[in-house]
């Protein structure tokens, strides 16, 4: 069990860290919740340490990830601040085979669905596949 779960984080890990490959320099970054999510932020954290991302300003979609943007040093706005988000990275609970998505039912859905509302593209980076 233990050896799926960590080939499965794994596959997050990649999943964020090329979805971060479409966040570009100056631009506004709606910033989803969950795992996958999670990844990405730490992956963006570390390119705007490095100086490889600059001018970014992320839109979190709950009050988690809001924390989670601070504690790693991301700038911050809000849809009051920035009516179009230029990208938005968030995962899915599942996709059918014609990648039509299933969002959790958890506490941030309503923000998150907000949050992707206000965006384009949206980048769905990895999940898991409906029989």
């Amino acid at each position: 069990m233990t050896l799926k779960v960590n080939k499965i984080q794994k596959l997050k890990q990649q999943a964020a860290d090329r979805a971060v490959e479409c966040v570009e320099s100056g631009t506004v970054v709606g910033l989803g919740h969950g795992s996958t999510a999670s990844f990405a932020l730490q992956r963006i954290a570390m390119l705007l340490k490095t100086g490889a991302l600059k001018d970014i300003i992320g839109v979190p979609c709950s009050l988690q990830v809001e924390e989670e943007a601070r504690q790693l040093g991301i700038p911050l706005g809000t849809l009051d601040e920035h009516l179009v988000i230029d990208v938005t990275i968030d995962g899915a609970d599942e996709v059918d085979p014609n990648l039509d998505l299933i969002k959790g039912g958890g506490g941030a859905l309503l923000r998150e669905k907000i949050v992707a509302q206000a965006r384009f593209p949206f980048l769905n980076p990895w999940v898991p596949v409906l029989a």
